[in-house]
């Protein structure tokens, strides 16, 4: 026999507004035409980043999640550092920035379970070149 619950709030225990939800790893929704579930954790970006580091009159991170720090490598090269790991390097991640109003995509250079490097150039020269960027990651943590 199933049940079903229906509220319209849910709250923590004192009945003071907040709540902390936990959902496990099994966890589904349903998909959007109602045909299929959906794994709930594996559907959630695992780490995200709108960075600034690299660009000498900005210099700093504008968001993140999951990022405890990021090292400039050198010339057109980041290092994002994850707060908590991947559990293995098959993740996946897209990073994008744009040069003089181009954008592009640069696929992942290193990747580690702690950290994800990244290179940007220019696709007309191929040459690095120190630029702000946005990287999201989806995959499973450790």
């Amino acid at each position: 026999m199933t049940s079903q619950l229906n509220v319209d709030t849910i709250v923590d225990k004192a009945g003071s507004g907040g709540t902390n939800v936990k959902i496990g790893n099994t966890s589904t929704y349903v998909s959007d035409g109602g045909n299929v579930t959906q794994n709930t954790v594996q559907g959630i970006a695992k780490l995200w980043i709108s960075d600034e580091t690299l660009v000498a009159t900005s210099n700093h991170t504008e968001d993140s999640f999951n990022v405890g720090s990021i090292t400039d490598v050198g010339t057109g090269v980041a290092q994002v550092n994850n707060t908590n790991n991947m559990s293995n390097t098959g993740y996946s991640c897209h990073t994008q920035h744009t040069i003089n109003g181009d954008v592009m995509d640069t696929p992942k250079t290193v990747a580690n379970t702690a950290s994800e490097r990244t290179n940007f150039f220019r696709s007309s020269t191929s040459a690095v070149t120190d630029q702000a960027f946005v990287m999201t990651i989806f995959g499973d943590l450790a």
